[in-house]
């Protein structure tokens, strides 16, 4: 399953630099889905076809956040998600909305960086 942040957030920032996938943003900042990945273009569920870089729109106003379909909770990467490894008040937790196989998050992992 993906990772997300909780309402607890205190915008320390100390699991942005942590993510591998830059799945994660701070409040309020627009993300894309080519940042800190491969992608070049990515096909959405409706079939429009967009650029990588193409701002998208923030998922939170208030505090930091992460972008589900890059997060890959650092499977092929490390041992453990780095965010909630780093964040100081554990507001990095498994999103029960969102749970995926590791088969799945090793396929995002090399849909997103090319592997």
């Amino acid at each position: 399953m993906a990772i997300m942040i909780t309402e607890e957030c205190i915008n320390c920032g100390a699991c942005e630099p942590e993510c591998p996938n830059t799945a994660i943003y701070e409040g309020g900042v627009a993300w894309t889905w080519g940042g800190g990945t491969q992608l070049e273009e990515v096909e959405l569920g409706d079939s429009t076809v967009i650029s990588a870089k193409e701002l998208q729109t923030p998922v939170s106003e208030e505090f930091y956040y992460i972008v589900t379909d890059k997060c890959t909770e650092c499977v092929g990467f490390h041992e453990e998600p780095q965010c909630a490894a780093v964040c100081p008040v554990d507001c990095c937790i498994p999103d029960p909305e969102h749970e995926e196989e590791e088969e799945t998050l090793l396929s995002k992992k090399a849909w997103l960086h090319g592997e």
